[in-house]
């Protein structure tokens, strides 16, 4: 293959992120930069302070409420499918499947395609669009589960779980850490599927994010918040929290509660004890290690390049499959939090 217009030679990481030459541009910058192509919301891929900002109408709504004032000085919205050229490189966004709003940046120039994928899962989600396989010359894939130890669970059989343990503990309240961005209204949208029609409440924390996600067309169900909610009301009912919020005083105003935390990172026992959660679920918004692999298989690009998680276990599965495989150093991204 010519290597010339290759992406290695375009798609550069640099100590503020990976930035994408000819276009001038960088996609999900660690610092503030003038032109910033961002895959999602979350912080550690949204940062503030850039000029231009270019993403999802749902990222930039998230951004918004998130760093205000801060959120990109001019913001451009990019619809799934649509593309746009910037200085001679083609530009699309495609469904990740990581949060509402997420997605992959899709790249061409001079003949070669690479695609960004920034953070993505394989599971579908009732409250994002599934992730859509696109196939390229480079592939750049997050790791965050890059060890063949994570295989996640049904999330419908965890979330049967936590109702079991509702009906098993009728005094009790289910206390449920969860991540404000995704995870909260992910947890919340599994149990409106399961025909749990009844309040659901939240802590302070999650309350605009959900507020927003509604607005955004999501059906949320009956939500209240805790600080209304008299400690009676609260006995055998679900209660979403940040995941620190189990040690602040606002905690003690429910009933004896189970200690449960919905992530991936609980499909290993000892982070769970570490916790002391009485009721680990194991939900990730991230791929596992064999949907890594088959992602790998699908997209059926001859190079991929490997950043934020276990990079190596991943390049040697790759490589052993014929691809070329490199870890890509990117600084500044977070491993996925409960």
């Amino acid at each position: 293959m010519d290597r010339t217009n290759h992406p290695s030679s375009w798609l550069k990481p640099t100590p503020r992120g990976l930035y994408v030459e000819p276009g001038d541009f960088y996609i999900d910058p660690a610092v503030a930069v003038d032109r910033a192509v961002i895959t999602h919301g979350h912080s550690d891929h949204a940062r503030p302070g850039h000029e231009h900002v270019l993403a999802t109408r749902e990222t930039l709504a998230i951004m918004r409420l998130r760093l205000g004032a801060q959120a990109g000085r001019q913001q451009q919205a990019l619809g799934y499918g649509e593309a746009i050229d910037i200085k001679g490189v083609k530009l699309m966004l495609a469904p990740a499947g990581h949060v509402l709003g997420s997605a992959q940046a899709v790249l061409q120039w001079q003949g070669f395609r690479a695609v960004v994928s920034g953070d993505y899962k394989r599971r579908r989600d009732p409250t994002c669009a599934a992730f859509a396989v696109q196939h390229c010359d480079v592939f750049v894939t997050e790791a965050t589960f890059g060890l063949p130890i994570f295989h996640h669970p049904d999330d419908k059989a965890e979330i049967a779980r936590l109702l079991q343990s509702v009906v098993l503990f009728p005094d009790r309240a289910h206390l449920v850490g969860v991540y404000a961005l995704g995870k909260a209204q992910r947890v919340i949208m599994l149990l409106r599927e399961t025909g749990y029609d009844v309040p659901i409440y939240l802590h302070g924390g999650l309350t605009a994010m959900c507020e927003l996600y509604r607005d955004l067309g999501l059906a949320l169900g009956d939500l209240r918040a805790v600080a209304a909610a008299a400690k009676a009301e609260l006995a055998g009912q679900i209660v979403l929290a940040p995941p620190s919020a189990r040690d602040e005083p606002w905690a003690r105003r429910l009933p004896d509660p189970v200690n449960a935390a919905a992530s991936g990172w609980f499909a290993v026992k000892l982070r769970a004890r570490q916790r002391g959660l009485e009721l680990p679920l194991v939900i990730s918004d991230h791929a596992d290690w064999d949907e890594l692999n088959a992602t790998l298989d699908e997209v059926a690009a001859p190079e991929v390049w490997v950043t934020h998680g276990r990079e190596e276990a991943l390049i040697h599965a790759a490589g052993q499959r014929g691809i070329r495989a490199r870890a890509l150093s990117l600084l500044g991204y977070e491993e996925d939090a409960p």
